[in-house]
Parts: C-alpha cells; structure tokens; sequence
C-alpha cells in the first residue's frame, strides 16, 4: 500500500494545473487535478484526498465556498492559490479553515514546502509525555477516549476528531490551566518537525472550538490569552 500523500490540484486554469501536477508528481506525490468545485468535490467523494492546493477565483463555485465546505464535512487542510490583489479574500480564507496560502505568480518550490509543513502538522503522530499514558481523560461532560481516539459528548454522542484536531485537544488535556503559546503547542503535537506558522495553531483551535465549545465565538475551555496563546480552562480528570 502506498503511503505518499495524495494532493488535489484545483484551478481552471489549465497550464497551472497541469505544471503543478507534473512537478508535484516528481517529488514524490500522488496528484489529482480538477479544474472546477463540482470536479473537485467528486474526487474528494472518490478518493483519500490528503491535502486540497485550491485556487480562490474560479468560474461557478469559488474557492472560499469550496474551502467553507470541506472544513466543514472533511476537514482536509487547504492551501490556497491568490491573486496579487486578493488580499481580503485572503484573510476571509484563513478565517473559514485554510490553512496556508502562496500569492500567484509563485514558485512550485515554496509551494512544495508550504504542503509539507501542513502536511507535517496535520498527520503526524502526537507528542507524548509519561503522564498521558492513559485511556481516559473527562473535561466539562466530554470524554476523550485516548486509546481510540474518539471523543464522546455529553449526550454520549460520537463526535468525529480529525488527526490534527486531537493532537491538539490532547495537548490541551495534559496541560490544563496553563498558557500555552502557539510555538509550544506546535511543539506539543508536531515535535522536532514543527515549522512555526502561526496561523495554523490558529485555524486548529477555532475548528477544534466549533466541535466542543456550546459558543465557539464565546469559547469557555479554550481560551485565548492575548499576546501569550491559549489555555485550556476546564478541569481534566485522569481516572487511574
């Protein structure tokens, strides 16, 4: 079974796309190009899409509406292609779960390195420490099922954690009540490999409060602490 990531392409413009799939083919990716949201969406439907490289303006369905759909049904990381001008467009990205971006005319070699740094956040293991080694940790009605990694509402309820999402939420749980800056959570759930972009810290926490928290934008576990990063608020119980 093949372990190379699988990248989606999509952009309507024909010369990009391809060049993009030939160049990430030969350093080592499986690609699939699309060159609109309706392809796009029927690839991700068909196939175990790692990492979506997805341009903002395209004719019909647009990436930012695409980006809004696959944060919230597949939470497969995005990195968007923009424009000189797209600023604003930008911005409201990185806001609805994009994780990275690279401004048009790019370079296919910084964008290479963009997909392996989300890539590297998004599906690498968790750091663990000695006190983590349990199967069970309850905050505020929630259960975390460390072993399974499966977390447990409430109303008993299953909510479905992606990879990066329980990274995250595990790191939290092992360090409650203490601030934490995004550097030391890049640390926390990517280790030696972490590159430090900000904004994906960022856009981590704000899914991750959209599964948890009763008002993700009046967040009472994951709090953010201004110019010091976030701290988990609750109480976490570690049953022996």
């Amino acid at each position: 079974m093949t372990t190379r990531p699988h990248i989606l392409v999509v952009d309507d413009h024909k010369d990009i796309r391809e060049l993009l799939g030939k160049y990430l083919g030969q350093h080592g990716y499986r690609v699939t190009l699309a060159e609109d949201a309706a392809t796009a969406r029927r690839a991700i439907r068909t196939a175990a899409i790692d990492l979506v490289v997805l341009d903002i303006m395209m004719p019909g369905e647009d990436g930012l509406s695409l980006c809004r759909h696959l944060q919230e049904t597949e939470g497969v990381p995005v990195i968007f292609l923009t424009a000189m001008g797209e600023e604003t467009d930008r911005v409201v990205g990185l806001e609805i779960g994009a994780d990275d971006y690279v401004t048009k005319p790019f370079n296919p070699r910084e964008l290479t390195a963009r997909i392996k740094a989300v890539l590297r956040r998004s599906q690498s293991l968790p750091y663990e420490k000695a006190r983590t080694e349990v199967d069970v940790m309850r905050f505020a009605g929630w259960t975390l099922h460390v072993g399974r990694r499966e977390l447990e509402g409430p109303d008993g309820v299953s909510v479905p954690l992606s990879t990066a999402e329980y990274q995250l939420l595990h790191a939290f749980l092992n360090h409650p009540k203490i601030v934490l800056s995004r550097d030391q959570l890049l640390d926390l759930t990517q280790g030696r490999e972490a590159d430090v972009f900000d904004r994906s810290i960022d856009n981590q926490v704000s899914r991750l409060r959209r599964k948890v928290e009763d008002d993700p934008k009046k967040p009472a576990l994951i709090k953010t602490v201004w110019g010091g990063g976030y701290m988990f608020a609750a109480d976490v119980d570690l049953p022996s």
